[in-house]
């Protein structure tokens, strides 16, 4: 008796664990798609529809990786979309372009990247050294950033001229969009980040109990600045990625595009206090996301229809944190 009352006991604590929050968001994930297969048959089983799904979660999956990290030490990143639009314009503007042309388009890959890492260096330094709440912080990139974009652009469209860089971002490898591989590399390095490094542990300490993390000889500040400056990454691989999809830079790029990532994260489970984010449940919460959205072009069912059962789902997401919630785990 009492060794069945301990099988029952470790599974209740499996399942309240990640492994039973992963298990309710793969059910989520089933039901819509359930849904999708009874409303819409004869396209949404397809596998050109289900490739649709993911080229349309990939930009989105790759910031959300960064935030990830970002909401466990318990911040919060308002900037990626603006982020990325700036590193999107500053990538094809006509110096840099011309700059690419003479060497290769990797450079202006780089220029992206190091536009969204620098940027998201500089909110990690005012957050971390400048004590300036993250909200705060972030709003102000969010608004510079944006600002700043329209300026170097003039508010026009800038078109990306080597295309070289258009089809190779364009390309097909076993069959699958280059776009999904660099989710699913991104999404794969951050798990081993998180689960496998001490930076991982690093970042769940500080979000679990920050002066407890200090006490313990985690240099918090230095870690926090880092962990912005990595969710700028992801805002600038991003950049990389619209890039290649549009052919072109522009101000607009990115626009709300936060609410959208920051969605997918909670809903995947990471506490919006912090201590505790699971890469395996945002990749789940950005898939929930565009198979929802995707099922709703199916059934050519308004925007708005949308707007509302992403926020049902948003706020069923938060309550279940506050009943559930223990800071204490990652995956």
């Amino acid at each position: 008796m009492s060794e069945q009352t301990s099988t029952t006991s470790g599974i209740s604590r499996l399942l309240s664990g990640s492994v039973g929050r992963n298990i309710g968001l793969v059910v989520a994930l089933l039901v819509i798609v359930a849904v999708g297969a009874i409303t819409a048959p004869d396209t949404f089983t397809s596998l050109s529809n289900v490739l649709t799904i993911l080229r349309a979660a990939s930009i989105t999956g790759v910031i959300a990786i960064g935030m990830t990290l970002v909401i466990i030490t318990g911040g919060i990143d308002l900037s990626v979309g603006s982020v990325m639009g700036l590193a999107s314009v500053v990538a094809t503007l006509a110096a840099i372009q011309d700059l690419a042309d003479q060497m290769h388009w990797v450079f202006m890959v780089l220029i992206a990247l190091a536009v969204g890492f620098g940027a998201g260096l500089l909110n990690g330094l005012v957050i971390a050294y400048g004590k300036v709440v993250a909200f705060m912080a972030t709003l102000a990139m969010l608004v510079a950033a944006r600002g700043l974009a329209e300026i170097l652009a003039d508010r026009r469209t800038l078109q990306v001229k080597d295309r070289d860089f258009v089809e190779f971002m364009n390309i097909d490898i076993l069959g699958v969009d280059i776009l999904i591989w660099i989710f699913a590399i991104v999404a794969a390095l951050g798990w081993v980040v998180l689960n496998r490094t001490t930076f991982g542990r690093h970042t769940v300490a500080i979000g679990g109990n920050r002066e407890a993390a200090r006490l313990a000889g985690i240099q918090v500040k230095r870690h926090t600045m880092w962990v912005y400056a990595i969710a700028g990454l992801t805002a600038g691989i991003g950049a990389v990625m619209i890039l290649g999809r549009t052919t072109a830079g522009t101000s607009t790029h990115g626009t709300l595009l936060e609410l959208d990532v920051i969605a997918a994260v909670v809903v995947g489970g990471t506490l919006l206090i912090g201590g505790r984010g699971t890469m395996t449940g945002t990749v789940f919460g950005v898939l929930i996301f565009a198979t929802l959205s995707n099922v709703f072009v199916q059934n050519n069912l308004s925007s708005s229809i949308q707007n509302v059962a992403k926020g049902v789902i948003i706020v069923v997401a938060v309550l279940l944190q506050q009943r559930f919630s223990k800071p204490t785990g990652r995956e």
